[in-house]
């Protein structure tokens, strides 16, 4: 299984509505897409979205393509006034596993 993150910088003081609104939960089916696991971390200066499964940054590309999402192209508009910056992806460059 492979992970890629997305990390954006939040604006000074978005931290509360950034938390409203990762408690509405993903606006697709996370299975269905094809994800095998997803986890969400917040500070107060940056959100980072970590998605994994195979081939996951075909995946990820997929989503942030369709241009007829509309519940994605919605919560995209709910978040950009949140962020400072486009968001940035990330690779492990180490991951440790219990064998």
């Amino acid at each position: 299984m492979h992970q890629i993150a997305v990390i954006a910088r939040l604006r000074d003081g978005t931290e509360p509505r950034a938390a409203e609104l990762i408690q509405k939960g993903p606006p697709f089916d996370l299975g269905a897409a094809g994800f095998e696991r997803h986890s969400i971390f917040l500070s107060a200066s940056e959100v980072v979205f970590i998605f994994e499964a195979d081939e996951v940054e075909w995946l990820v590309d997929k989503l942030v393509d369709e241009p007829f999402a509309w519940d994605l192209n919605d919560t995209f508009a709910e978040w950009r006034p949140l962020l400072e910056g486009p968001p940035r992806l990330a690779r492990p460059q180490f991951v440790w596993e219990r064998a």
